[in-house]
């Protein structure tokens, strides 16, 4: 089979057509619009955008029952957060006195204090008065109180105590009481705690009324 070979003259005309369209494919991008480029959305929502519009809950924060709430310590910047629950109340249970910036916190909005001092002193010297507790739960549950907030340094022991104890007023059984306690106090949990918890008597106390009860 004989192989039909180009002449020149025809290599040189395909060349020069090829590279007048190449040309003309340059001439028609100058004219054109350049393809606008969107704008990816914003994945943060505008009113968590900045550094004051965000709402920081305290350390082991958490809702107990309607209107109940417990956590650690708050610092300033859970302020905003706090506000955003419209409390009445925050029952504290440490023996130390409260802040000056905490306190005037409460005061600008109209919450008032109940201090119930329990020492939060480690295993085996720990004992943590009933009486403080019961009289406590009497705070925690008068409707008049609440909106309120339950915390101590950490929101771990004594907190969890208090919570546990208001538990069996509602009728929870005691490994669900535990359950919950382990949650928040995790390998930080004390036996004492959860013997307290399990030999409370709540009979004194049948009178009150609390939610879900």
């Amino acid at each position: 089979m004989k192989l039909e070979v180009m002449p020149k003259q025809r290599v040189l005309e395909a060349e020069q057509r090829e590279e007048a369209m190449e040309l003309s494919g340059l001439e028609l991008w100058k004219h054109e619009k350049p393809p606008r480029i969107c704008p990816m959305p914003s994945l943060i929502p505008p009113e968590a955008a900045g550094d004051e519009a965000a709402l920081v809950p305290p350390l082991n924060f958490a809702m107990v029952d309607d209107g109940i709430f417990r956590s650690g310590f708050p610092e300033t910047s859970n302020f905003r957060f706090l506000k955003s629950l419209n409390l009445r109340s925050i029952v504290y249970l440490c023996p130390e006195p409260y802040p000056e910036t905490n306190t005037e916190f409460l005061e600008e909005n109209g919450i008032r204090l109940h201090q119930f001092g329990i020492e939060g002193r480690k295993e085996p010297f720990v004992e943590i008065p009933d009486e403080k507790i019961r009289e406590a739960l009497k705070v925690v549950l008068d409707p008049r109180n609440q909106p309120l907030l339950i915390h101590c340094k950490r929101g771990k022991h004594r907190t969890g105590c208090l919570v546990g104890c208001l538990r069996k007023l509602q009728k929870w059984c005691l490994s669900s009481v535990f359950d919950e306690y382990h949650r928040f106090a995790a390998a930080k949990a004390r036996i004492t705690d959860q013997r307290f918890m399990e030999l409370f008597d709540v009979s004194t106390l049948k009178h009150l009324t609390p939610s879900n009860c």
